[in-house]
């Protein structure tokens, strides 16, 4: 099972971007944060508003210096269709990764074995490839994409100023605490 404050677990697979399957691997997003986003399946009901809103804010998240990689157990191809089928999906143009041996969900602990589908699970990976924050979900709980982008820019944050924590709801701009002492001033 992961670990925060350790490495995340390095992939090289299969995923659809830009409308070609090929190989990707974590190693490649070394400098930049990663939002790892797993969810069940392709041709879905819930995966499909929670990928779209995603795909919605891909500039907001890419402009944080981020990449998203959405991940299921669908094959590469799989995913091709549902972009083609779909119109939410079409929107998407971050890498859908494919994992149909199961290799990415068991090492990020998101699979369900029994069902062989992912739990939906959120991981964020620092530019140094260590994880710094994750959700896990029932599979009939959607995400808040708005949620994911606010805890992305507090981990950015924290990263950046070393000492200083962010409280509850915190949103940049907003103070911060340093441990032991009062709230630190809008910054």
């Amino acid at each position: 099972m992961v670990k925060i404050n350790t490495p995340a677990p390095d992939f090289t697979e299969d995923a659809y971007v830009n409308d070609q399957i090929k190989k990707i691997s974590l190693k490649e997003y070394r400098g930049k944060w990663v939002v790892l986003f797993f969810y069940p399946a392709d041709f879905t009901f819930v995966c499909p508003t929670e990928l779209g809103e995603l795909a919605d804010h891909y500039a907001e998240i890419k402009a944080e210096g981020a990449e998203v990689i959405s991940v299921s157990v669908d094959t590469g191809f799989v995913h091709k269709a549902w972009h083609d089928a779909s119109e939410t999906i079409k929107k998407i143009k971050y890498p859908m990764l494919a994992d149909p041996a199961h290799r990415v969900c068991t090492e990020y602990g998101t699979l369900i074995e029994e069902e062989g589908l992912s739990l939906r699970g959120t991981f964020l990976i620092d530019p140094q490839g260590i994880l710094r924050a994750y959700e896990i979900n029932n599979n009939s709980i959607g995400r808040s994409i708005d949620e994911i982008i606010r805890k992305l820019q507090a981990a950015k944050f924290v990263a950046e100023h070393g000492g200083e924590v962010c409280p509850m709801n915190w949103k940049p701009g907003a103070k911060t605490l340093k441990p032991g002492l009062d709230l630190v001033g809008k910054i």
